[in-house]
């Protein structure tokens, strides 16, 4: 393999272990819904149902799905959190009914555009999850679940991806479809850490500044 693609391996799974962490730290889920069902259906196929041949592909894929099947267990635990006028059933049988539609969206997209591989799904399910991850920052306005860290490998990541795949993809690299979604993924996913740096400095100045509005007012006190 080559090491633009180890390179994006270690990036996103080193993002999906800080994601674990900072779900259990926030006790909430670091992966919007759907891209978590999108990604489980790709892993599975491509490590279970229909096996890479290159085997540290493989190894890979079986690794990120493993990292995912966390993921969605901080989800089962701590999404309904998130979502407080959803019942039980209706909660985690969204959960059910997002994972069967995105497994047969994934799957169908797979056989119908590249003979069931899947570079044109892999890329397409990128660029909803860049576009999801800025949507739950904007939902939640804080930085639960998220950090600067997992942002910046998701776009180095991505970065790498488009790269190595422009560069040694073997279906259609240089389509005009593909060069939308390597610049799509790199924006978004560019917006997104930006947004995240943002939020944690706005965050960080408006912690450094009660204790300064505190300490003026204690000064400020007339002294009897």
């Amino acid at each position: 393999m080559h090491p633009v693609f180890l390179a994006t391996g270690l990036c996103w799974a080193v993002a999906y272990v800080l994601i674990i962490r900072q779900g259990f730290a926030d006790r909430t889920y670091g992966m919007p819904i759907v891209a978590l069902c999108a990604n489980l259906s790709w892993e599975f196929i491509f490590s279970v149902v229909r096996p890479v041949e290159a085997d540290a592909q493989r190894i890979g894929n079986f690794l990120w799905l493993a990292f995912d099947v966390v993921i969605a267990y901080t989800f089962l635990r701590f999404g309904r959190r998130e979502f407080p006028k959803l019942s039980k059933p209706v909660f985690y049988g969204g959960f059910a009914g997002t994972l069967v539609l995105s497994y047969l969206a994934v799957d169908l997209l797979c056989r119908e555009f590249e003979n069931g591989l899947g570079n044109y799904a892999g890329f397409a399910d990128n660029l909803m999850m860049s576009g999801l991850f800025v949507a739950m920052l904007i939902s939640r306005g804080d930085l639960r679940g998220q950090s600067v860290a997992i942002a910046a490998l998701k776009f180095v990541g991505t970065i790498c991806a488009s790269v190595g795949y422009w560069q040694y993809g073997r279906t259609n690299p240089h389509s005009a479809l593909f060069m939308y979604l390597y610049f799509g993924n790199g924006i978004l996913d560019f917006v997104y850490l930006s947004a995240v740096v943002y939020l944690r400095t706005r965050i960080r100045n408006r912690a450094g500044a009660v204790p300064a509005q505190r300490a003026a007012q204690t000064v400020a006190q007339p002294t009897t």
